[in-house]
């Protein structure tokens, strides 16, 4: 495994957020000597969405807006259907994301994750890949989609769904042991 200690990951997620694509990749950049926070609008906890019924608590290291890109090594986004879409709703959501992609900073997107970064605007012209049902989103937004476990352009990290988080994880932890890109 790639050492990562010394670097800190942020998670932005909220209530909805898909249970296995924040808390594996969470305890894998963890067991790689990483330190991640939760990053939420909300303070407390958030509650994880799972097979359709609500799950998991996880707790909120940091509120967004406390948050700075400059604080953080990597930017981790986790899908479910909800998540993205509470997110994308929230400007400032949006402008930590555009801001962390713009850095240059490894961003990793699972699942519908990429939604966040088509409200970024951050997505043109990349190859990217997400849950099949975001594909003409992503395609309308200017990315290049295609049907990869996983997909690095740039500094973008982007993955299909759930059955995808090892390959994910891998090159998550791989990317951020090289650095910033760009």
């Amino acid at each position: 495994m790639t050492e990562l200690k010394g670097k800190k990951v942020a998670i932005l997620a909220t209530n909805g957020f898909e249970e296995s694509e924040l808390f594996e990749p969470k305890n894998a950049l963890e067991e790689n000597g990483a330190e991640v926070h939760i990053i939420s609008p909300e303070t407390g906890k958030i509650t994880a969405w799972k097979h359709g019924e609500w799950s998991r608590k996880a707790d909120v290291n940091k509120a967004l807006a406390d948050a700075e890109v400059a604080d953080y090594d990597a930017l981790m986004l986790p899908g479910g259907v909800i998540n993205p879409d509470k997110l994308r709703r929230d400007p400032n959501a949006i402008k930590f994301v555009r801001d962390f992609t713009v850095s240059g900073k490894p961003v990793a997107a699972i699942c519908h994750g990429p939604q966040l970064l088509i409200d970024a605007e951050v997505v043109d012209g990349k190859i990217m890949t997400s849950f099949f049902s975001i594909k003409k989103d992503l395609q309308n937004a200017g990315a290049n989609w295609v049907d990869q476990e996983v997909v690095i352009d740039d500094n973008l990290i982007t993955s299909r769904n759930p059955n995808d988080i090892g390959a994910f994880n891998q090159k998550l932890i791989e990317t951020i042991a090289e650095g910033k890109h760009k």
